[in-house]
């Protein structure tokens, strides 16, 4: 599908800077988020301390590597505002993770810090391709979760005319969208592969549904999905980046023209890619774990944050910011499966290399005696669904056992479902990985 290029004028001065000019303003504003961070969270200046550093240590951009991460641990730790760095009366907002493994992770917001979020918003729908006066229909869940807020301000912010919906009620969505012909959709990709099914249950084509962009974020997602909801839809789809520490949606977006991995907006936000094991720094280029220091929050901002999120940093294509590569994984949602290491982002690959089989699937670990059992469940699209053979199946099956073994390096029981077999996800993230393996103790 061919992109759209953006106009001129689209782009702020910042997205075109040179790369010194960038350095020059990052390094300003991390010496006072760093300060802001040592001065107002005692948190923060009991580990500065710790570790032996200061703020004025702090006199080139390498320099931050001499500084503590912060983890999720510690967000938990001082549960709810612990690490506010502004009185509770100069929060304007709270936002909160959804706390399903413990305490939520809270952060907060200034006004300033919104009207930052708004911006930034903004700005990574302007880089989808999204223009004033276009219409956005948002299908992020709103509330504590940060997705539909977090949008929906971003997207008046530029210009576009915002349809609220949030999650579920799914023939809803779809009567919506043919009503009200939007041209933006900010949903889930696993969510959007729902609306998409049930645009074709309707019977009606990509071609004649009015969506053009599609800004996916909250939850991993590869080429080949991305292959899939563009076929289904008929649009561009676009990987949009963020996690509620840091921001929420915005802290990275990619560009239509090139689609070649989130660019990270880099005036608000200093990534450094780390080894996860030893904690180094690694160079551009090299795979590791993505750490993110804020550089104008000021209710709630965060010092190399530790992400979980694996993947690298590649040079600027269509800004002058550095992009990230996909996500291939995430450190603490790493399967471990008779010693080997398996991020279910990989077993989607696979799934998904085979045109007959769906995006909805699920992973199943369970365990005999001391030996891990791996069941991947997977679906017929819709079209082949009662129309294959047995034999054709099993084949199939047959075919995706050998890939995942061959890539993953691990041996599974693949189950072949007819389409609709396995529960869709309304709202929020999809549960791809069923571990009832006993626990360790």
């Amino acid at each position: 599908m061919p992109a759209k290029s953006p106009k001129p004028g689209d782009l702020e001065p910042i997205e075109r800077a040179s790369r010194d000019e960038i350095a020059a303003l990052q390094l300003e504003r991390l010496k006072w988020s760093v300060r802001h961070a040592y001065d107002n969270v005692p948190h923060y200046r009991k580990s500065f301390d710790e570790k032996g550093v200061h703020p004025d240590d702090l006199r080139t951009l390498a320099d931050l590597a001499r500084f503590p991460f912060t983890t999720k641990t510690d967000l938990r730790d001082n549960y709810p505002f612990g690490l506010f760095a502004v009185p509770r009366e100069k929060v304007a907002r709270v936002h909160a993770s959804s706390g399903t493994t413990g305490k939520p992770i809270v952060v907060g917001y200034t006004l300033k810090d919104i009207d930052t979020w708004a911006n930034l918003v903004a700005r990574s729908i302007r880089a989808a391709g999204g223009r004033a006066g276009d219409t956005c229909h948002i299908a992020y869940g709103y509330g504590l979760f940060t997705g539909g807020l977090g949008a929906h301000y971003g997207a008046e912010r530029l210009g576009c005319t915002v349809i609220p919906m949030s999650g579920g009620q799914t023939e809803k969505q779809v009567q919506l969208i043919q009503d009200f012909k939007p041209e933006i959709i900010m949903v889930t990709p696993s969510y959007s592969l729902v609306i998409a099914e049930e645009f074709e249950r309707l019977g009606v084509a990509p071609e004649d549904i009015s969506l053009k962009i599609g800004i996916f974020g909250a939850e991993p997602w590869g080429q080949g999905m991305r292959a899939e909801i563009e076929r289904k839809l008929g649009i561009d789809a676009i990987d949009i980046y963020g996690l509620t520490e840091v921001m929420g949606p915005g802290v990275a977006c990619e560009c239509i023209e090139s689609k070649d991995g989130p660019v990270i907006w880099e005036d608000h936000f200093y990534p450094e890619i780390i080894n996860p094991e030893t904690g180094e720094v690694v160079a551009d280029g090299e795979s590791g774990e993505l750490v993110f220091t804020s550089l104008s929050k000021e209710a709630a901002p965060v010092i190399r944050y530790r992400t979980r999120d694996l993947t690298r940093l590649l040079a600027p294509t269509s800004r002058s910011f550095r992009r990230m590569d996909r996500i291939t994984g995430r450190t603490d949602d790493m399967l471990i499966v008779r010693g080997v290491n398996v991020f279910p982002s990989v077993i989607e690959e696979q799934i998904l290399r085979d045109k007959r089989l769906g995006g909805n699937y699920q992973i199943r670990l369970t365990r005999d005696g001391h030996l891990d059992n791996v069941e991947v469940l997977c679906e017929l699209q819709r079209e082949c669904s009662g129309t294959l053979s047995d034999v054709t199946v099993r084949e199939i099956a047959k075919e995706l056992q050998h890939h995942i073994k061959t890539i993953a390096g691990i041996s599974t029981k693949v189950s072949i479902l007819e389409h609709e077999s396995i529960p869709r996800t309304v709202t929020g993230k999809a549960r791809r990985v069923i571990d009832e393996r006993p626990k360790q103790v």
